[in-house]
């Protein structure tokens, strides 16, 4: 979503938010570390850059911090890895998707914001299907529409929610109060 989407979402989150948070952002590795310290001064969340074997835990919100593709492992916890390497976009948003889909015990919520082509949409699919709740940003606070399009036009997200709406949406659904869509 853009490292201002990230900020404006991220500073609206209470430092004691009952749920954890994993982000993979398209942004070179050489700037994760400054991005994550940028962040981390927007927000009342603790934001740091997600080591290897690192574990999501509450109130805190982990960004990918290499060129490689952030996966969650059977033992729950966070790792790097290269594969696949033909995916253009690093770290994946699919592949972040997709390996919590396969071993994360638990329901969450999955939200995947603005951004060029389909980097997600597999992904939200299998949570969609394992019960996660799926949320795309809308069209009309997108800048770029396509990775939000994707999942839209797919019906694999529960809901789009606009920027400015997505942090209020989110703690909605983290306190138990899922109703209806914005």
């Amino acid at each position: 979503g853009g490292p201002k989407a990230l900020a404006d979402i991220l500073s609206q989150m209470p430092a004691n938010l009952g749920a954890g948070i994993v982000i993979a952002q398209h942004v070179d590795g050489e700037f994760s570390g400054g991005m994550a310290r940028w962040l981390d001064e927007q927000s009342p969340l603790s934001i740091r850059l997600a080591e290897e074997g690192a574990y999501p835990s509450r109130g805190t919100a982990l960004l990918a911090g290499k060129n490689d593709h952030l996966v969650l492992t059977p033992n729950l916890n966070l790792a790097y890895t290269r594969e696949p390497v033909a995916t253009p976009f690093r770290p994946s948003v699919d592949e972040l998707f997709k390996s919590v889909a396969a071993h994360w015990p638990s329901m969450g919520i999955a939200v995947l914001l603005t951004g060029m082509g389909r980097d997600g949409a597999e992904g939200m699919k299998m949570l969609h299907r394992v019960g996660w709740h799926t949320i795309a940003q809308d069209e009309a606070t997108s800048v770029v529409y396509g990775m939000p399009k994707a999942v839209n036009d797919a019906g694999i997200s529960n809901e789009a929610v606009p920027l400015d709406q997505m942090a209020r949406r989110v703690m909605e659904i983290v306190r138990g109060e899922i109703g209806e869509s914005p």
